[in-house]
């Protein structure tokens, strides 16, 4: 059994591998089936037994991609910068599949409903007496904190990661943390 679990694992791995390097290169509308089966040197009726469609292919991808992210922004920790840090750390070994995912509209927005709604719910239950004192209700501070992060995520792989992920920790904490704070 734990044979076949690692050759269903290896597959899907590879096809993942495929999907992203060839939407990189192609875009995601243009790549085929067949194209994602040729690059794995996969089966085509192998793809099938796996997936219904390169939809759903996407979609596990993508559903990863968020939940990390999801945790790496919604954890609290006692240092925003170590956070930061951890969090482009991720995005830099993941920076094939999260370009897909933040250059998609309807995924992006994906992404940052999970995370706010996931974020709000975690800070308006454990924050109740600091959210009591702050002008900024939990809501708007963590709209403000999900879209400034991904805005910056945005510009460091658009700009092909110009800085190390410990200094975009540090840029992370001024820009982002601190100023959320009130």
């Amino acid at each position: 059994m734990e044979v076949q679990d690692r050759r269903v694992r290896r597959t899907q791995h590879l096809l993942t591998k495929a999907l992203i390097e060839l939407t990189l290169k192609k875009g995601y509308e243009a790549v085929t089936i067949r194209d994602i089966t040729e690059l794995a040197d996969v089966g085509y009726a192998t793809f099938f037994r796996h997936y219904h469609d390169k939809d759903e292919l996407l979609k596990d991808v993508l559903e990863v991609q968020i939940t990390e992210l999801t945790k790496l922004l919604c954890t609290p920790s006692t240092d925003p910068t170590v956070m930061g840090v951890l969090l482009f750390r991720y995005v830099q070994e993941h920076h094939e599949v999260i370009r897909i995912l933040l250059g998609n509209h309807g995924l992006r927005q994906n992404l940052l409903k999970t995370v706010i709604e996931t974020t709000t719910s975690a800070a308006t239950t454990s924050n109740t007496v600091s959210n009591a004192e702050s002008i900024i209700p939990p809501e708007i501070r963590t709209n403000h904190i999900v879209a400034s992060s991904i805005a910056l995520i945005e510009w460091w792989l658009d700009n092909q990661m110009p800085y190390p992920a410990e200094r975009m920790g540090l840029i992370y904490e001024a820009l982002i943390m601190r100023s959320s704070k009130g």
